[in-house]
C-alpha cells in the first residue's frame, strides 16, 4: 500500500465516521486535562489525608482525617465564612452594577456609542492585574485621591463614619474590608457585564414593546420581562465573580487589614509553616463551594449564556 492510498483510506474513514474524527481531536486536550488538572486534584486530595510531624517538620504519609477535623476549629471556620461572605457580597454588587450598564448597551446603544461602551468595559482588562491593584492602593490611601476629593467636597465625614464601623472599617480605605470589597468589585465587574450583556441582547425587542403596549411601567417591564430572561447571564457572570473572589489571596494581602482569607491561609500553611497536608485540605474547601455554586448556576441556565 502506497503512502497516497494510505492517506486516502484514512481520509475516507474519517469522512464516513465523523464521531471518530471528533474523538481524535479531543484526545490531546482530554489527556492534558486528565494528567494535569485531574491528576493534580487527586494529588491534592491524597496530601490532605496525610499529616505533618511537628517535631521533624516532615509529612507523614499515614491516611487520616485530622486535617478535615482541624477545618472545623473556630479560626478556620472564621476564615471560610469571611471568604465566602466576601465572595457573595462582591457577586451581588457586580450584579447590581452590571445590569444597568448591560441594559444600556443592549437596548439603547448602537454604532460608535456601543463600541465606546465596549471599550470602556474591556479597557481595564488590558492592563496588568497587579498594576490595577496597586493603583487602587494609592487611590484608597489616607492621603490618596479619593480622600482628597471627598475632603474638597466636605464629605470626609462619610469615609470617617464608614471606617468607624466595626466590621467594614479600619485605619483607612486601603487597610479595611471595605477597601478590599471595592477593589474586588472593580477587578471582576467586566466578567459580570459581558455575560449579562450577551443574555440581554437575546431578549427580543418585541417583548419589551408588547409589555409597554399592555400598560406596564418600564420598571415593571424590566423586572417581570427582562430580568427573568437575564438570569442565565447573571448566573454565568456569578461563576466568574464568585470563584475569582473565593480563590484570590493577593488583593486581601495588599488591600485589607489583618483578617485572613482562604487563599492567604493556604499560602501561609504551604510556604511559611510547611504544613502541606493542612493546606491541601483547606484548598478543597473552595473547590467544594464552587462545585455547589456551579450546580446551582447550571440549574439557572448559566452555561447557555457563557
Amino acid at each position: 500500500m502506497t503512502a497516497a492510498s494510505l492517506r486516502l483510506g484514512i481520509s475516507d474513514t474519517l469522512y464516513r465516521r465523523r464521531g471518530l474524527l471528533v474523538l481524535l481531536l479531543l484526545v490531546p486536550p482530554m489527556l492534558w486535562v486528565g494528567a494535569v488538572y485531574v491528576g493534580s486534584l487527586m494529588a491534592l486530595l491524597a496530601n490532605s489525608l496525610f499529616r505533618l510531624d511537628h517535631f521533624t517538620g516532615q509529612v507523614v504519609r499515614e491516611v487520616g482525617f485530622g486535617n478535615f477535623v482541624a477545618l472545623l476549629e473556630g479560626a478556620n471556620l472564621d476564615v471560610m465564612l469571611r471568604t465566602v461572605t466576601m465572595a457573595l457580597l462582591v457577586t451581588v454588587a457586580c450584579i447590581a452594577l452590571a445590569l444597568p450598564v448591560a441594559w444600556t448597551m443592549a437596548r439603547y446603544a448602537s454604532g460608535p456609542k456601543k463600541a465606546l461602551l465596549y471599550l470602556a468595559v474591556m479597557l481595564p482588562l488590558w492592563s496588568s492585574y497587579l498594576v490595577r491593584l496597586y493603583a487602587w492602593k494609592l487611590l484608597l490611601a489616607k492621603e490618596g485621591a479619593i480622600n482628597w476629593v471627598l475632603a474638597q467636597l466636605h464629605l470626609g465625614w462619610v469615609i470617617d463614619g464608614l471606617l468607624a464601623l466595626p466590621v467594614v472599617g479600619g485605619h483607612s480605605l486601603s487597610f479595611s474590608p471595605l477597601g478590599t470589597f471595592l477593589v474586588f468589585v472593580y477587578l471582576w465587574l467586566p466578567f459580570m457585564i459581558l455575560p449579562v450583556l450577551a443574555a440581554l441582547e437575546r431578549v427580543p425587542a418585541s417583548l419589551v414593546e408588547a409589555s409597554g403596549d399592555l400598560g406596564a411601567h418600564p420598571a415593571t417591564t424590566f423586572w417581570r420581562v427582562v430580568f427573568p430572561l437575564a438570569v442565565p447571564g447573571i448566573a454565568a457572570g456569578s461563576i466568574f465573580t464568585f470563584s475569582l473572589t473565593l480563590g484570590d489571596y493577593i488583593v486581601p494581602g495588599v488591600i485589607g487589614d489583618s483578617s485572613m482569607f482562604i487563599g492567604q491561609v493556604v499560602s501561609l500553611q504551604q510556604g511559611t509553616a510547611g504544613n502541606v497536608p493542612l493546606a491541601a485540605a483547606l484548598s478543597l474547601v473552595p473547590i467544594a463551594v464552587i462545585a455547589l455554586f456551579l450546580w446551582g448556576a447550571k440549574r439557572l441556565g448559566a452555561f447557555d449564556a457563557l
